[in-house]
């Protein structure tokens, strides 16, 4: 029912600010289950797709938004459930295993599941490598995997952003991709390795982002710290360099020249 609600109330303000535009929407099947992978560029993403696609579809979410604390913390976790999202720790092991057996349990009862085989949002905007989850779903509930490339969502709601930034955004749906040829098999992981590169591929092809084969988690953490050591270089800079600091002291009665210092 509140999935509905949201529909109802969020779907035309999306509608009306971001006009997002669809291009395949014909692949995604109107009854039966499905797997929709899709890339992950934004917060957003999750709102965007349900809006265009008619039936309901269910998200995995990370564990974070269902144990904040606080006024704003609960409100996330209210919604998220309400919306019916799955959250997954990503932390691995028992956890994430729970996590995909839920997402086993919305196939087997025919609905759609969405899925960011990434694990989560990508830093700069290229694709990156998959999990192999999305595999051991595909076969084991021996649903069709579709891939769905989300256009644009980065620039209007980059990380760390909360007002968006209004323009408009794409969805582009590819066909479905089978893998009954692998039945049998979601216990070797070098077929599921094979099977989450196909999906990834077919996101390359969809979106047109760059691919790097490394997973974004690792690739948000040297992104991190390499920020890190930037800000300590600078400030070791500014504590060295007395010249630097008059040069950016606005009370110099000398005057400035506004140029950065050397």
């Amino acid at each position: 029912m509140f999935y509905r609600l949201m529909k109802m109330i969020v779907g035309p303000v999306l509608r009306l600010f971001f006009r997002p535009w669809v291009e395949g929407e014909e692949h995604i099947p109107d009854r039966g289950p499905a797997i929709l992978a899709s890339n992950h560029l934004s917060f957003s993403d999750s709102f965007f797709l349900p809006v265009v696609v008619p039936r309901r579809i269910t998200f995995l979410a990370k564990s974070d938004y269902f144990t904040g604390r606080g006024v704003k913390g609960r409100l996330t976790a209210a919604f998220f459930k309400g919306v019916g999202q799955l959250p997954v720790d990503r932390t691995g092991g028992r956890a994430s295993e729970a996590a995909l057996n839920a997402g086993l349990k919305v196939l087997r009862e025919e609905h759609l599941f969405g899925i960011y085989p990434e694990g989560t949002r990508s830093p700069d905007g290229r694709l990156y490598r998959g999990k192999t989850g999305i595999a051991r779903l595909a076969l084991e509930s021996h649903a069709p995997v579709i891939p769905v490339a989300m256009i644009d969502t980065e620039k209007i709601q980059p990380p760390g952003k909360i007002v968006p930034k209004v323009m408009r955004v794409g969805i582009k749906v590819g066909e479905p991709l089978d893998f009954s040829r692998y039945e049998g098999m979601e216990d070797d992981r070098f077929i599921l390795r094979a099977i989450t590169d196909e999906i990834m591929y077919a996101l390359m092809e969809l979106s047109g982002q760059e691919y790097v084969d490394t997973y974004a988690a690792d690739a948000k953490k040297r992104i991190d710290e390499a920020r890190r050591q930037a800000a300590k270089a600078a400030e070791k800079t500014d504590a060295t360099d007395p010249e630097a600091g008059a040069a950016a002291d606005p009370n110099d009665a000398s005057g400035g020249s506004g140029r950065p210092a050397a």
